[in-house]
């Protein structure tokens, strides 16, 4: 599956490094999570999304990062998600176009972000769209 021009400059614009551990959360068919697991070495990438037809496709989209072990695919909304005990915690999250994230559902984002904080390393770092093309937002302790 081909990396849309969109998607392509939010993964360009993430801090990558080799080692991290990270999470998409509304991951559509998979196309950014497997270009993010392209760009790791000994870290990896949960994808997350509430729809089971997305999971489905990117569990097929992502088969071989999946069976190498650099990608995980999980069907859970933000705002229900909780780590595995073999999950996490992350060091980058990143979403794109994800309606629990963007404001219209005040009270679903304020748990999404609870939950999104509990995952996060110390340090850990969040990223969503809406910037050029992506924007660090703080995360609530």
């Amino acid at each position: 599956m081909p990396l849309s021009r969109r998607l392509a400059e939010v993964v360009d614009a993430l801090p990558l490094a080799p080692h991290l551990r990270v999470l998409e959360i509304g991951c559509g068919p998979g196309a950014a999570a497997r270009a993010v697991a392209a760009r790791l070495d000994s870290g990896s990438v949960l994808a997350i999304d509430r729809s089971a037809t997305a999971v489905a496709l990117a569990e097929a989209a992502c088969a071989a990062e999946i069976a190498a072990g650099r990608l995980r695919v999980r069907q859970v909304a933000v705002e229900d998600f909780v780590c595995a005990p073999d999950e996490g915690p992350f060091d980058l999250v990143f979403a794109v176009r994800v309606g629990a994230l963007d404001g219209r559902h005040p009270e679903t984002g304020r748990t999404a972000m609870r939950r999104i904080a509990a995952a996060l390393a110390p340090g850990g770092r969040l990223f969503l769209d809406g910037g050029d093309p992506v924007r660090e937002v703080p995360v609530p302790p």
